[in-house]
Parts: structure tokens; sequence; C-alpha cells
């Protein structure tokens, strides 16, 4: 997943398969994910996005938001919650899972990506 992170981070659009079952049904493991670089001031609760929290990179779900301090919680789909992170922690966000859009991510990109 760094590899990934660091391509997204570098404003690539990344197609890959990731592994685990914490994000089912949203994402169950190698289903094909497609992440571009986020803009994470966009961010909303429900968004899934590719993130470092406390050194691990994760493909999981923003659950809340926090604009004046500029980060984000990431949980998996499990209610586990891995953290806050901030923005400039925030690579990439999900616009498709197995080719099906996420409704509203492809507005929460990069401009520059």
């Amino acid at each position: 997943m760094d590899a990934v992170a660091g391509r997204v981070a570098g404003g690539a659009t990344v197609e890959f398969r990731p592994t685990g079952s914490s994000m089912v049904p949203l994402v169950r493991s190698r289903q094909q994910v497609t992440v571009a670089p986020a803009d994470p001031s966009k961010l909303a609760v429900g968004d899934i996005v590719l993130a470092r929290v406390a050194g691990t990179v994760y493909l999981h779900l923003v659950s809340a938001v926090d604009p004046a301090r500029k980060r984000v919680q990431i949980s998996n789909n499990r209610g586990r919650v891995n953290g806050w992170t901030g923005h400039n922690r925030v690579f990439g966000i999900c616009l498709a899972v197995d080719g099906v859009p996420r409704t509203g991510a492809s507005g929460k990109t990069r401009r520059d990506a």
C-alpha cells in the first residue's frame, strides 16, 4: 500500500486490488478500486480514502471531519476507528469499485491531478 500511496501522492490515478475484509460490503477483498489524488478540504463522512494513520496506509472511510484543524478521522466499515490524520496524509479518494463509480467522489479530486 505504501507504493500505491506514493504514486497517488505524486499525482497518479491508480487501479489496484486491496485485500482484507474490513471494508465489506463497500469494498470486498481483491475488488479493483480506482483511486485519484484527493482534495482533502472537500472530503465528507462516508468517503473512501487512501490515507496514512499512525504509520500505516489504509483504504478506509472518513468517519469524521475537523476542517478547523485540517484533519479527518479514518475508520473501517466494521466500526473500528484507526484515528485522526492530517490533510497532508490523505493521498487519494476512491472513485470506483469494480468499475462502479462512487457517488460524489469525482468532485473531490485535486485539480492538478
